[in-house]
């Protein structure tokens, strides 16, 4: 019984990868790759006994993005597979998906090499060096989420056969708001000294988020994650009849908004997203 179920697991993760990669070969390896690598800078943390400033192990932050890019490929070569299929392959699309894993991997390098010194990645302006470096790797991380929109322009031209329009939408707007949330918050949060506001300690399990203070990282999650958020809220209500299904998507996606932009506005209030 437990083989007979471990197989039917394993052949459905066969058949998402199978999917991923008809839908975007080189975003999918791509990811499958930052996963693979995830456990390695898990591992690292308890063999690396530094710390940097707060207490933090070097390596949590490595271990963060390498999660957090991985699944922001596998989700673009993900929604890219709703795109018709020979409209997938334009010049357009080609050069976005190399500018995506161009300013992955150099955004990656530059945090698992400020790791491995024992160094800050984010706010560290300390030098020259450090200072371009990190501008150069906000520049990356706007291209990142700037290269969402492309994908919402081609999939609202040529959606794929058999989908219906209020799903097409929701994608669409999700990708859309990724940048626009998730781009705009992060270039606030970037500008600053650091992503705590007020008072900064005990961070929140697995996310590190700020419980004594405001922390500009939640909004900036939040709007990142509009990315799968929106599309699901779409998957939800598509099979709904036109009005009900419209007016549940619309809603839904300005209290996405709305509770977004309260996360930030409670951040700047010096007030923590999570109390103790």
């Amino acid at each position: 019984m437990t083989a007979a179920l471990a197989s039917g697991v394993q052949g459905r993760h066969a058949r998402i990868i199978a999917d991923l990669m008809e839908r975007d070969r080189l975003l999918t390896r791509y990811g499958l790759l930052l996963l693979a690598l995830f456990p390695i800078a898990l591992l690292l943390q308890p063999i690396d006994p530094r710390l940097l400033a707060g207490g933090v192990d070097p390596w949590v932050k490595p271990a963060k993005f390498l999660l957090s890019l991985g699944l922001f490929a596998l989700t673009t070569a993900w929604l890219t597979g709703y795109i018709a299929p020979d409209a997938r392959s334009t010049p357009m699309l080609r050069a976005n998906r190399l500018l995506i894993v161009g300013a992955a991997t150099f955004e990656l390098i530059y945090i698992c090499l400020q790791a491995a010194l024992g160094q800050e990645s984010h706010f560290n302006r300390g030098t020259p060096v450090h200072a371009a470096l990190y501008a150069l790797m906000g520049i990356g991380a706007t291209l990142l989420v700037a290269a969402m929109l492309p994908i919402a322009l081609q999939l609202l031209r040529r959606p794929a056969a058999g989908l219906r329009p209020i799903f097409v939408f929701a994608v669409a707007a999700g990708l859309v708001l990724t940048f626009v949330l998730g781009g705009g918050l992060g270039l606030y949060m970037g500008a600053q000294t650091s992503h705590a506001v007020g008072i900064e300690g005990q961070g929140l399990p697995l996310f590190g988020w700020n419980r004594l203070g405001g922390d500009l990282r939640v909004a900036h999650f939040l709007g990142i994650h509009a990315q799968q958020a929106i599309p699901l809220l779409g998957l939800l209500v598509r099979d709904l009849d036109g009005r009900t299904g419209w007016t549940l998507l619309i809603g839904g996606i300005a209290l996405y908004v709305a509770i977004t932009l309260a996360s930030f506005a409670q951040a700047l209030s010096v007030l923590p997203a999570l109390a103790m």
